[in-house]
């Protein structure tokens, strides 16, 4: 009796098991389906647009559209990227919410900012 009440609870355990896993997934894949891709283009020494909102999550890409480099660091360095080549780019995902206002180390007036909901 004692061995049939185990074997019981364990297919039960595994039933919930299963469900958790079923629910994560399915929370996980909502999540990435929602997640959005912006993109700031660094062209005539600015940052355009000039304030972006995304949510926690979403990816923002700096593609640099001028004749030299650029960077995007974060005053409070929650990013920092290297020097972007002309024609290239730099991503960051937004996992923290709040204001980040940044610049471009190379060019002090390139000022932008980036609003995480």
């Amino acid at each position: 009796m004692a061995l049939s009440q185990t074997s019981r609870m364990r297919t039960r355990l595994a039933g919930v098991f299963a469900l958790a896993v079923c629910a994560l997934t399915m929370v996980l894949a909502i999540a990435a389906a929602a997640a959005t891709t912006h993109t700031i283009v660094m062209e005539g020494v600015a940052f355009v647009p000039g304030t972006l909102t995304v949510k926690q999550g979403d990816t923002v890409i700096w593609v640099n559209k001028d004749l030299f480099p650029h960077t995007a660091t974060a005053q409070d360095r929650s990013f920092d990227s290297p020097e972007m080549a002309p024609n290239k780019t730099w991503k960051y995902i937004a996992t923290k919410s709040g204001t980040f206002p940044y610049v471009c180390t190379l060019h002090p007036t390139m000022k932008g900012t980036v609003v995480v909901k």
